[in-house]
């Protein structure tokens, strides 16, 4: 398993349509096979704050997601959105075994 968290800061003006387009990504994403789960959360406390958990099943899985016409739609809906390009960081998977996903 991989797991990548996603930190996207939005523009203030942008809020309600990034989540949206990021919600429909998020629903199709989770339909393809090498993707476990994809979350998306909103910082409580900044709104403007968006942290996207994805879990891969295997190495090949982040690649096949990005050649998806969804994920190609989704960034170039909210491209002009973002405040600052988006970071990411990458882990391995400890607990619960893979297998709990």
């Amino acid at each position: 398993m991989l797991v990548v968290h996603i930190h996207v800061h939005v523009k203030p003006e942008f809020v309600e349509r990034f989540r949206e387009a990021t919600i429909e990504n998020a629903r199709r994403s989770i339909a393809e096979p090498g993707v476990a789960r994809f979350d998306v959360l909103e910082q409580a406390s900044d709104p403007t704050h968006f942290v996207f958990t994805e879990v891969y099943r295997t190495a090949d899985a982040p690649a096949a997601h990005k050649a998806t016409v969804h994920y190609q739609v989704w960034r170039d809906t909210v491209a002009e959105m973002m405040a600052e390009p988006r970071t990411s960081v990458q882990f391995t998977n400890v607990f619960p075994e893979d297998e709990g996903w």
